[in-house]
């Protein structure tokens, strides 16, 4: 369980780094912030997966990505949050 904690957090600081420098502008963003993006982009690459391949190789579609599923996924949701935020500015 702690390695499966530690892995996310890893793979989730990796590919929300990765998708911040990807994603044009300034995203005033802290590494703690950085890590959930990270996470969630995960959860949303495993849920796009499912979509896409139709193929559940785990426990439902609501499910943590491969690392290059979480950076897709963290692309999305920094491109997703950059509309919202500066909509709202």
């Amino acid at each position: 369980m702690i390695g499966l904690i530690i892995s996310l957090i890893v793979i989730g600081l990796i590919a929300g780094a990765l998708a911040r420098l990807i994603i044009p502008g300034k995203q005033s963003m802290s590494i703690l912030m950085t890590i959930v993006l990270g996470i969630v982009g995960s959860f949303v690459g495993g849920f796009l997966g499912f979509l896409i391949f139709q193929h559940d190789p785990m426990d439902g579609f609501f499910q943590p990505a491969g690392i290059i599923g979480s950076i897709i996924g963290a692309i999305v949701v920094l491109f997703i949050y950059t509309r919202v935020k500066g909509r709202r500015a």
